[in-house]
């Protein structure tokens, strides 16, 4: 390689005339130029490099750098590196201000129509009409005036505005707190990402945004270049550029062919160094990012003046920006990938699959839009009956007739039965419900970074609540990714341990050395341990450390070996793909050959194996028969032990003729076989329990391994992934293949479906195989329902299969940023166990919200129920406009609070999932639901009826308008809202469990916010006065309201008691939408893949529903009614009047 390099030398130019020209800071390049240079590609670059500085080592000249030993670690250089090229790291846009969410809250189309209600009622309150009614009209008018109604009058219109103050600043807290924690989660994301330098001849893994120009990077497969810089050396190297150019093929790079490589770009093959020569805002990305920045307040400017609505396509992709791309994107280079192309995207837009609604928030939509429905009904029906009643009552049973001049005052009715319509169906709306599942996910996600899981997507974590399998990776996640060789097979003598350097010949031994410190990338190497008496440290590729681990077992040293053949003189490298299974190096022999050293899979090397060193170290022919032979008698047994097998081997050219070394099975062919190794990944200890957990809780684990089928079966039955005496497959990845492809070569789905409900273990798999099984499972039709698959992921080329699963988990160590960037979930310790734990986190989510769905869907019915038959009865609601008010902060703000940050336990895994079909209300809770709403009307009922006689206190029903407040209604107001304080401990179970206390301390959010909202409740009713139209109660009074409240504690034991198999008249609410019931524009509106949360933030359906419920709790109180009816109505009718007559 290092001759190839040199022939770049050779065209010599006249640098002299650069060199006149004076640079800043001392170095020999402007930031201009190394823009410019970068923009070149191939050849071109090739000569521009050439023409100015002479070759890739005069431009490290001119930027002060060494090829080899890189930048001195000088702090003061560094800082003037900084200041003349720029940081590593792209600015971030603004984040709104709190300011601005307010303004975006005060937007909702409801809260409008409320600021306007309030201003109105506040306006009238302090305007009183000349009143004069008709005698023939009827007696008609709401009750008697009195002289407090100026006084009182105001007290509706400023509750309003308080109320839509407080939706907004709740509103724009959420959101400010959202953006705030997405930016967290992102900068730790970047502070997590490390990049290999050189610097003073170390090696040293340095944050990405500590990279300046002039720095020497090490490049390695997996990598996603951080910079733009120019290669120096490279081995094989193959970069993925379609994040900046669109093309899919991969590009081969050289020193002396293609030496520019591109930030945001992804390193598929082979290894290299190169001088990094852009950073930040002047790499490739970074220009990318400029622009797009720019793009984007260019298309806000657009939206304003409502060119482009929401589903214009790069708003959306601003929006999807707005949380991933919100902290400084030192990392994410790839969404340049995602959303650098426009035209790209408009390309890919036809083909690109739709991607589902999270489960849960298909199942939501649905359940509001039907009870959006029943709340229609109830309202229209009594609308209905109101009118009827009036009508009857008026014309018929009084026998009135309808005169020109008493039309105001009927409007005026009419107007007040549509206003009490309407407020019963916005009563039954639960407008709680967004606000529970972004509270309930925003503390689980919260919570699950103390459980080793980085979540990425929102809704994943509620996803994995359903999951029904996970396709495991072996290595590192199962196992410790500690490896080491423990077995061996030398000189025709299989060694069960290491064996002793003296039982092997010398010549033997020496290629063994040459072969493993040689043929492995020189990044990975050996340290001494940090602590006394801990173990070695391996750094690296573990395989390779496990080997480099075996030369020190046989006292003898790598690096020496390493410093005599340093990396730049290594000839040729092919470096390890999925493809390959084998790495080989060539180095150049002091008489002019050439030698090559492999090692592989063992069963893939072996068939290119012509001879093997027999114990004196000769070489001796090795037949095919002899390699069945070797396979039996060694290879097997090892596998059977659990081991990974490695074959070591070399083959030597003459000098006369160089092979064509592109040619790579010529090359790699005709070996000598010098050993085959065993080297043990230790099963992580904790693993087969973790899957019983997952097997008990319903969740079938695969393992999908790139390792031998022996070695991949014995592990799996270490984890306990295959039971002895089950029917299960253990298939390899060829074998896989032939039984799902039919006589073409197609894939289909039929023979894929006989193949994975048994498969268990799928060994010597390809990254298209593992992609191929998630895809089938997933589309498979053959079960009751669809899977849900989890699939982990490390490597660069397990990035289609962890896109395609419906939850990603990469691995935070050992992953790849590619992994990372594909994946939903980051494992930040890369085990098994933190995978249970996000089940575990799923499955608390779904339960949370079924939870509060059974509280809040409790007071719906009641309140609803309550709402018409007052107004039906004594047309008047029994709890006040401001009373309700308080009743929905408990219900919506603080039930979700309580209820969606219940800790997850043990239990949760002892039932199978939900499954996507499944409702969100079961059964048991329609029964928990009518059974308590049944107490609460019956206590209410009778209260409101005979409670007057039973306290001896006045009657409150029928009461003149802006009387005092009653004792009566106030114990109604009270007792309503004791029992939903100890329905809220009912509903912490939705099982049917008896003992509804279990765990109660254990959220001590839950306590507070009972215990606080009895605290608040007290000085309501004591000193609320009349703007909560409370009347302070007696003792006696308290202690029977509360009472009547611990009876519903009693009651949801009688009500548990009872066989929900019983009551096959119940009916489940809130199923998944099917897939013919999936709109349009439900569709699209998944398409671009934005957080659950950022959906949310469209003010969708459900959120229009909430903002209704508002006006309904402010606007539906009897004396807001009486403002419309006595001082809005009679200038409507007045103006109609006019208008008949002048017609």
């Amino acid at each position: 390689m290092g001759d190839m390099a040199n022939s770049s030398i050779e065209f010599h130019p006249k640098p002299q005339q650069h060199q006149e020209v004076p640079h800043v800071g001392g170095f020999g390049c402007t930031l201009a130029e190394l823009r410019s240079l970068m923009e070149l590609r191939g050849a071109e670059a090739l000569q521009k490099i050439q023409e100015a500085y002479g070759d890739v080592s005069g431009l490290c000249r001119r930027l002060k750098t060494s090829p080899t030993e890189g930048l001195s670690d000088n702090t003061n250089d560094l800082e003037k590196r900084r200041q003349i090229y720029g940081q590593n790291f792209i600015p971030p846009k603004q984040p709104k201000t709190f300011l601005q969410l307010v303004w975006e809250a005060l937007q909702d189309v409801t809260l409008i129509i409320l600021e306007v209600a309030a201003i109105v009622s506040l306006g009238l309150s302090f305007y009183a009409p000349p009143g004069e009614e008709s005698e023939a009209c009827g007696n008609v008018s709401g009750g008697a005036e009195d002289e407090g109604e100026a006084e009182a009058g105001w007290i509706e219109g400023a509750a309003i505005l308080l109320s839509v103050i407080c939706v907004v600043l709740v509103t724009a807290f959420n959101d400010w707190s959202k953006e705030k924690q997405f930016r967290g989660l992102q900068s730790r994301i970047e502070q997590e990402q490390k990049f290999t330098v050189i610097r003073n001849g170390q090696l040293l893994q340095v944050p990405v945004a500590a990279l300046v120009v002039g720095d020497i990077a090490q490049v390695k497969y997996g990598d996603l270049l951080p910079a733009d810089g120019v290669l120096i050396q490279g081995n094989d190297l193959k970069i993925d550029e379609s994040s900046l150019t669109g093309e899919s093929d991969h590009v081969r790079k050289s020193a002396d062919k293609d030496p520019m490589l591109l930030s945001g770009t992804h390193v598929m093959e082979g290894s290299g160094r190169m001088v990094v020569t852009a950073v930040g805002v002047n790499s490739q990305t970074g220009i990318i990012f400029t622009l797009l920045g720019a793009g984007g307040e260019e298309e806000e400017k657009k939206d304003k003046k409502g060119k482009q609505q929401d589903g214009a396509m790069d708003s959306s992709q601003t929006r999807a920006k707005k949380q991933d791309g919100a902290v400084a994107m030192e990392m994410q280079p790839l969404k340049s990938a995602e959303g650098g192309e426009m035209e790209e995207r408009e390309k890919k837009k036809a083909n690109v699959p739709k991607k589902e609604k999270s489960v849960l928030q298909g199942k939501l939509t649905k359940l509001a839009v039907q009870i959006g429905k029943a709340g229609l009904v109830m309202s229209a029906i009594t609308v209905i009956i109101l009118v009827l009643y009036f009508v009857i009552e008026t014309f018929v049973v009084d026998g009135r007739v309808w005169l020109a001049e008493c039309t105001p005052v009927y409007v005026q009715y009419f107007v007040k039965f549509f206003i009490i319509g309407v407020t019963v169906l916005v009563v039954a709306v639960p407008e709680g419900l967004p606000l529970a599942v972004t509270i309930s996910l925003a503390y689980s996600v919260k919570k699950m970074m103390k459980d080793n899981n980085l979540v990425r997507h929102l809704d994943a974590c509620e996803t994995m609540g359903n999951a029904t399998a996970i396709c495991s990776d072996k290595t590192g996640t199962l196992t410790t990714n500690r490896m080491t060789v423990v077995q061996s097979y030398l000189g025709d003598t299989h060694y069960k341990e290491i064996p002793a350097p003296s039982a092997l010949t010398p010549k033997i031994l020496d290629l063994l050395v040459h072969a493993i410190s040689i043929n492995s990338a020189y990044t990975t190497k050996i340290l001494p341990p940090e602590k006394e008496g801990a173990l070695p440290r391996q750094v690296g590729n573990k395989t390779e450390c496990a080997l480099l681990g075996f030369v020190l077992d046989l006292k003898r040293d790598f690096q020496p070996v390493r410093e005599q053949i340093p990396e730049d003189q290594l000839y040729k490298v092919y470096t390890f793909n999925s493809v390959r299974k084998s790495m080989s190096t060539v180095i150049r022999m002091p008489d002019g050959g050439f030698r090559l050293f492999s090692k592989g899979a063992s069963e893939i090397l072996l068939k290119k194996c012509t001879n093997i060193l027999n114990s004196n170290g000769e070489l001796r022919g090795f037949r095919p028969r002899d390699r069945d032979d070797m396979v039996k008698k060694i290879i097997e047994p090892m596998a059977c032990d659990g081991l990974r097998t490695i074959c070591i081997a070399y083959r030597d050219f003459s000098a006369i003729q160089e092979p064509d070394w592109d040619n790579e099975n010529e090359v790699v062919g005709d070996l000598t076989c010098i050993a085959v190794v065993g080297i043990e990944d230790p099963v992580r200890p904790e693993v087969p329990e973790a899957i019983r957990k997952c097997q008990r809780a319903g969740i079938t684990v695969r393992m999908v391994t790139g390792d031998n089928i022996n070695t991949a079966r014995a592990i799996a039955a270490k984890c306990g992934i295959i039971q002895p005496g089950e029917d299960f497959l253990c298939l390899e990845g060829k074998e896989f293949n032939r039984r799902i492809r039919n006589e073409k070569g197609e894939i289909e789905q039929e023979r894929l479906d006989k193949v994975w409900p048994k498969l268990r273990v799928l060994a010597r798999s390809s990254p298209t195989d593992k992609h191929t099984l998630v895809k089938g499972i997933i589309d498979s039709t053959t079960g009751e329902q669809r899977q849900v698959v989890a699939v982990t992921g490390d490597g660069t080329n397990d990035g289609p299969a962890l896109k395609k699963a419906d939850v990603g988990f990469a691995m935070g160590i050992a992953g790849t940023d590619v992994a990372k960037e594909a994946s939903d979930i980051i494992l930040t310790d890369d085990n098994f166990t933190s995978i249970v734990k996000a089940v575990m986190w799923g499955r608390n989510v779904y339960d949370s919200i079924s939870k509060f769905l059974q509280f809040q869907l409790t007071v719906n019915v009641v309140a609803v129920i309550v709402a018409f038959t007052g107004a039906c009865i004594t047309q008047d609601s029994p709890l006040k406009a401001v009373q309700m008010l308080w009743v929905n902060l408990i219900m919506d703000t603080f039930a979700s609070l309580a209820l969606a940050t219940e800790p997850p336990t043990e239990s949760l895994l002892l039932r199978k999932p939900y499954g996507r079909d499944k409702p969100l209300i079961s059964r048991t809770m329609m029964k928990n639901i009518l059974g308590h709403a049944v107490y609460q009307l019956t206590i209410i009922f009778t209260l409101l009826f005979v409670g007057e006689l039973f306290f001896d206190i006045d009657s409150g029903r029928n009461a003149p308008l802006h009387s005092p407040p009653s004792e009566h209604y106030t114990i109604i107001f009270n007792t309503f809202v004791m029992m939903q304080l100890f329905n809220e401990i009912n509903a912490r179970k939705i099982h049917g469990e008896r003992n509804v206390f279990d765990g109660i301390f254990s959220n001590p959010i839950f306590c507070t916010i009972v215990l606080g909202t009895f605290g608040i409740q007290i000085v309501i009713v004591q000193f609320g006065g009349k703007p909560f139209s409370c009347s302070p109660l007696s003792t006696e009074q308290w202690l029977w309201c509360l009472f009547v409240g611990v009876g519903e504690l009693v009651w949801g034991q009688v009500i548990a008691t009872i066989p929900t198999s019983q009551l096959k008249c119940l009916k489940e609410a809130g199923h998944g939408p099917g897939k013919d019931e999936m709109t349009d524009e439900e569709l699209a509106e998944g398409e671009e893949e934005i957080d659950h949360a950022e959906r949310e933030l469209r003010r969708g359906q459900i959120l229009w529903f909430r903002g209704l419920n508002r006006i309904q709790t402010q606007a539906t109180g009897p004396r807001f009614l009486d403002l419309v009816n006595h001082k809005i109505a009679p200038r409507i009718s007045e103006a109609c009047t006019t208008f008949s007559v002048a017609k």
